[in-house]
C-alpha cells in the first residue's frame, strides 16, 4: 500500500485520474490524494519528472526517497522492479571503469602500457622484465604483468567479477543482519525488516553518486581525490537511505553500512590479492576498499567503538 511522504501513514492510492486524454505529468485530469494524517498532498512527486527527483535525491530529501522506495519502485511480491536492474547493472559499469583507472594510476609503472584501448576503457599497465627486477615489489608487479599481457576482453572480465563480488558483499551482510529474527532486547541494536529486495533497492539507489565521474570525461580532474570524494559521498547517501528505509536512527544506520563496507573491503582485498596487486594498491588509498576501511574506522570511533 502507497504512503504518505510526509508523515508515511497509509493511503489507499496517490491520486484519482478524472481524464486518460489528460496528461498526468502536467497535472491535468488528476487530482492528488489528501493525507487524512497530515491534510498535505500523499505524493506530489507523481506529477513531477525524473530532473526534481533527481535534484531532491542530490539534496538527500526524506520524502523522494520515500516516493520511490515505497510509492514507485517497491512491489508486494517482494521482487526486484526492471528499472532498478538496469540501474544495478549502469552502476557496475561505472565501478569497473573507475575501479580499472583508479588501479592502473595506482600500480608502479616506469614504462607506457602495453594495451591501449579507447575510452572509456583504461589499460592496464605493464613493466619492463629490467623494471620488475629493480623494484622493491618485485612478486606483486611480476603479477601485474600477468594480467596485462592477458587479452583486453579478460582483463574486462576480471574488473568485473570484483566490482560484483564488492557489490554483493556490501549488500549481503546489511540484509543478512536486518533479516535475523533476534530476540527483542536486541531491537535496540539491529531493527528487523524482512524485505531484503527494498533493502538492496534502497542501497543501489542511495548510489547514485558513482555517476558523478561521467564528468570525468569532460573535464580533467585528480582521479585518486575524485575517487575518493566519490566514496564518500555513496556511504553517506547509503546512511541516510537506509535510516529512512527503516526509521532506526542514524547511528543504526552507520553501523550497518559499516559493517556492509568492512565485507565488501575483505572481498576486495582478498580477490586483489589472488593475483598479487591487492597491497600496493590498497596502501596507495586510491582503490574503493580502502576508502571504505577508513570510513568504518571513522565510524566506530565517532560511535565510541574503536
Amino acid at each position: 500500500m502507497p504512503i504518505c511522504i510526509q508523515c508515511t501513514y497509509p493511503v489507499p492510492q496517490l491520486y484519482t485520474t478524472y481524464s486518460k486524454a489528460d496528461d498526468k505529468a502536467l497535472g491535468k485530469g488528476v487530482r492528488l490524494t489528501q493525507c487524512p494524517n497530515c491534510k498535505g498532498f500523499a505524493d506530489k512527486y507523481v506529477e513531477h519528472d525524473f530532473v526534481v527527483l533527481f535534484l531532491d535525491l542530490v539534496l538527500i530529501r526524506p520524502q523522494v526517497y520515500r516516493h520511490l522506495l515505497f510509492n514507485y519502485l517497491g512491489r508486494e511480491d517482494d521482487r526486484f522492479d526492471p528499472s532498478i536492474l538496469r540501474f544495478a547493472t549502469l552502476l557496475l559499469l561505472f565501478d569497473v571503469y573507475l575501479t580499472w583507472a583508479r588501479i592502473e594510476k595506482a600500480t608502479p609503472s616506469s614504462s607506457p602500457s602495453l594495451l591501449s584501448p579507447p575510452p572509456p576503457l583504461p589499460p592496464f599497465p605493464s613493466s619492463s622484465p629490467s623494471t620488475t627486477a629493480n623494484s622493491t615489489s618485485g612478486h606483486e608487479t611480476g603479477s601485474v604483468n600477468v594480467l596485462a599481457q592477458q587479452p583486453i576482453l579478460l582483463q574486462y572480465l576480471f574488473f568485473l567479477f570484483l566490482c560484483a563480488a564488492e557489490t554483493v558483499s556490501f549488500h549481503l551482510p546489511i540484509r543478512t543482519l536486518l533479516g535475523l529474527r533476534l530476540p527483542d532486547w536486541t531491537r535496540s541494536l539491529v531493527p528487523y525488516y524482512p524485505h531484503p529486495a527494498l533493502i538492496s533497492t534502497a542501497l543501489l539507489l542511495s548510489s547514485f553518486t558513482k555517476l558523478f565521474p561521467l564528468l570525468l570525461l569532460v573535464w580533467q580532474y585528480d582521479l585518486p581525490s575524485s575517487a575518493s570524494a566519490v566514496s564518500w559521498a555513496v556511504i553517506i547517501n547509503n546512511v541516510a537511505a537506509l535510516e529512512i528505509l527503516l526509521g532506526c536512527g542514524y547511528m543504526r544506520a552507520a553501523v550497518l553500512c559499516g559493517v556492509g563496507a568492512v565485507g565488501r573491503a575483505a572481498v576486495g582485498w582478498m580477490i586483489l590479492r589472488a593475483v598479487g596487486i591487492g597491497g600496493g594498491v590498497a596502501a596507495a588509498g586510491v582503490v574503493e576498499t580502502g576508502d571504505l576501511i577508513e570510513v568504518w574506522r571513522r565510524l566506530t570511533g565517532a560511535l565510541g567503538f574503536g
